[in-house]
């Protein structure tokens, strides 16, 4: 927590043991309150749109879809929990004690860790669904979907609990003074960390879409061949186009995902002290940014998110027999 000497002090009566609050001038406390509560409710907004639209239109209950409303209920919760929880700790001094610290904490880790599990689980379903076509409808269904995704939010949440279980006993034992909100692992404890939640995950999706990429533009090269145009013809059916297509939005999604999180876990894994610096502060919002961007890309690549919002403002939603229409 950035102070200045002289600052007040978050706990008067406490002057010994008080943290100081942080030092901002007013403009800039305003400024970063507001740019940052707007990139919030944004978030949570947009977040809502997408679960909504998928959740209640039929027609929209797809494999790849259930993997993006849940990436869409954990950018839901980062913007609803985790950065109004970073918007009070950056700005101000933590008076909602170290329970609620810790849970916050453990909350965003479980959030960000599922977050880069769907990441995976998009990246397998484009893979089989590019590179095993004639497979996919069987391997591929709604059901395991479902499953994959409750055991990507299980396995997130066991694991980040085993990973902060220490801190259960005794919240808030890594603070300096009162004020603050810190939870911290061991230097050890926090590389095999990045290694499991970050490094390892991402290794999978580049080397996955790679295979897709190089599938993808071996069957672009033979639709435009002369020589196998007939074959294609009975072959390359608008499904498969239609694949083709779906693997580069997925790709672009992913691809913004690596852009917003590499920094992060890069400034992470080399020096922890760093996170405190302006230059860091700006990586860790950025890190969270990504969650207000996910439905940005919808809007843009997406045309049933485009006509799903345009019934849900309209409000012919709430017309009966809606989750029948025709979305895509």
């Amino acid at each position: 927590m950035e102070t200045q000497e002289g600052a007040e002090l978050c706990f008067p009566l406490m002057s010994n043991s008080s943290c100081k609050k942080p030092a901002f001038s007013f403009p800039e406390f305003l400024l970063f309150n507001i740019t940052l509560s707007f990139i919030s409710v944004v978030t949570v907004t947009l977040n809502l749109l997408v679960i909504i639209s998928i959740s209640h239109y039929r027609q929209l209950h797809t494999p790849t879809n259930i993997i993006l409303l849940s990436l869409a209920v954990s950018d839901f919760l980062i913007g609803l929990l985790t950065m109004p929880g970073d918007i009070m700790q950056k700005t101000s001094c933590w008076f909602l004690g170290d329970l609620v610290c810790f849970l916050v904490k453990y909350v965003s880790y479980v959030i960000t860790s599922a977050s880069v599990g769907n990441m995976v689980l998009i990246s397998i379903d484009r893979y089989v669904a590019i590179c095993d076509p004639l497979n996919y409808p069987t391997r591929v269904t709604e059901n395991r979907v479902k499953a994959c995704v409750c055991v990507c939010w299980l396995c997130s949440v066991l694991y980040n609990f085993f990973l902060v279980k220490n801190e259960i006993s005794q919240p808030g034992r890594f603070n300096s003074c009162y004020g603050e909100c810190v939870v911290v692992t061991d230097h050890i404890t926090g590389t095999v960390d990045v290694i499991l939640t970050f490094i390892a995950p991402v290794c999978v999706i580049v080397v996955l879409y790679m295979k897709v990429f190089v599938v993808a533009v071996s069957q672009a090269r033979a639709m435009r061949s002369h020589v196998t145009a007939i074959k294609l013809q009975l072959s390359v059916t608008p499904t498969r186009r239609s694949e083709l297509k779906a693997a580069r939005n997925l790709g672009v999604l992913i691809v913004v995902f690596l852009i917003c999180f590499v920094p992060y876990y890069c400034v992470s894994l080399a020096e922890a002290d760093l996170l405190n610096n302006t230059t860091a502060s700006l990586v860790y919002f950025l890190f969270y940014f990504n969650s207000t961007l996910n439905p940005i890309i919808y809007t843009l690549l997406y045309p049933w998110f485009r006509k799903a919002v345009k019934f849900i403002v309209t409000l012919q939603i709430l017309q009966p027999g809606s989750c029948q229409a025709k979305i895509l």
